[in-house]
């Protein structure tokens, strides 16, 4: 048995070897940590900064024991790691943050939001779905317009689509795969806002300030942080997060996407148990970033404080926009944190700048 808190020179095994996972390695290393990622690329972003990559699938049995027995502790930054993976490091005892109900409850968007809503986090109206015939009558009982989306994984705007009408319900859910899906009501929201909060191996949190959030075409596009909010709209957003970990025992950082309501109603979208793209904001707005936060909360440690001491814009650099790096680069205001992705690709995070400002 691992045994809390971690001391300096411990090290961190990280599944997944894209951008989240190089900033979580870079924040070990900072702290004295040592860090193996686990990707099946051979030349991943995390492998490049980590002490060691082992290259295999997430499940593969062979890949796994050999992380188990490198690490002290298992992370991972993505929330689509195979349920076999996370049966296999329990079977060869390793320690994994956050744990195995953490990754159930937010693979399966039916399940989220049940939980969602049984720990006192409000969500849209919502039904499962997994034929033709059950789609339509999820439809009709929600009304048009209603966002279908799988189930199971899918991200930045994949795997849904829209329903104008019942009778569209059964071509949509072929047209997503014929795969068992969920039916959302539409949210009447004013904006998308997030919150990233952490909770530690002792049952400490720490929330973040609000981050209001700007999409295009599904995808993050921008972050402004602190976003303007009355007290009482973040003691709300806080409240919904203390709920949510708790319910959970969770360990690490979570990042949770809201909608807000006229009247400062909030209601939970989804939750992302990892560090999240809205809270890129922290690397240059806190003393204390996500991901040296998520690294003390794995790891055993004190959390960091949260309180913001910048305002920042962060933005998401797409496909060949991080060739303005050098732009970038001479902007007084502007931190710029690139990934280290070797092909660019047209919609690919490449990237993001954190614009400065004073609070």
């Amino acid at each position: 048995m691992t045994a809390f808190p971690l001391p300096p020179g411990s090290t961190i095994g990280i599944i997944g070897g894209g951008q989240l996972g190089r900033m979580l390695a870079l924040a070990a290393a900072r702290l004295g940590f040592d860090v193996v990622t686990l990707e099946p690329e051979p030349d991943s972003p995390a492998g490049r900064v980590a002490s060691r990559a082992i290259v295999g699938d997430y499940d593969d049995p062979q890949a796994l024991q050999a992380l188990s027995e490198a690490c002290d502790v298992i992370t991972y930054e993505f929330e689509n790691v195979p349920a076999a993976a996370v049966t296999t490091l329990a079977r060869l005892g390793a320690s994994v943050a956050p744990g195995a109900r953490a990754l159930a409850v937010a693979q399966d968007r039916v399940d989220e939001k049940t939980f969602l809503n049984a720990h006192g986090a409000p969500t849209v109206a919502f039904a499962g779905a997994d034929s033709p015939k059950s789609a339509a009558e999820a439809v009709a009982a929600l009304g048009a317009p209603a966002l279908m989306k799988t189930r199971r994984e899918g991200y930045d705007g994949k795997g849904q689509r829209w329903v104008e009408h019942a009778a569209d319900a059964a071509g949509v859910f072929e047209a997503l795969g014929s795969v068992p899906v969920i039916l959302e009501a539409p949210a009447d929201f004013t904006r998308e806002l997030s919150v990233i909060a952490a909770r530690g191996r002792d049952g400490e949190t720490a929330v973040y300030p609000l981050a209001e959030n700007h999409h295009e075409n599904g995808v993050l596009r921008r972050t402004l942080a602190p976003a303007r909010a009355s007290k009482a709209l973040a003691e709300k957003a806080e409240a919904i997060a203390v709920r949510i970990l708790g319910g959970l025992d969770y360990v690490g950082v979570m990042g949770i996407e809201l909608f807000e309501l006229r009247g400062g109603r909030l209601l939970v979208n989804e939750i992302a148990p990892r560090v999240h793209n809205s809270g890129h904001w922290t690397q240059d707005g806190c003393g204390v970033d996500q991901f040296e936060q998520h690294i003390r909360a794995v790891a055993g440690w004190p959390l960091g404080p949260t309180v913001a001491v910048a305002r920042v814009e962060m933005l998401n650099l797409l496909g060949d926009e991080a060739e303005a790096w050098a732009r970038h680069a001479h902007e007084p205001e502007t931190r710029l944190h690139l990934y280290g992705k070797r092909e660019i690709k047209a919609g690919r995070k490449m990237g993001h700048v954190n614009r400065v400002r004073p609070l």
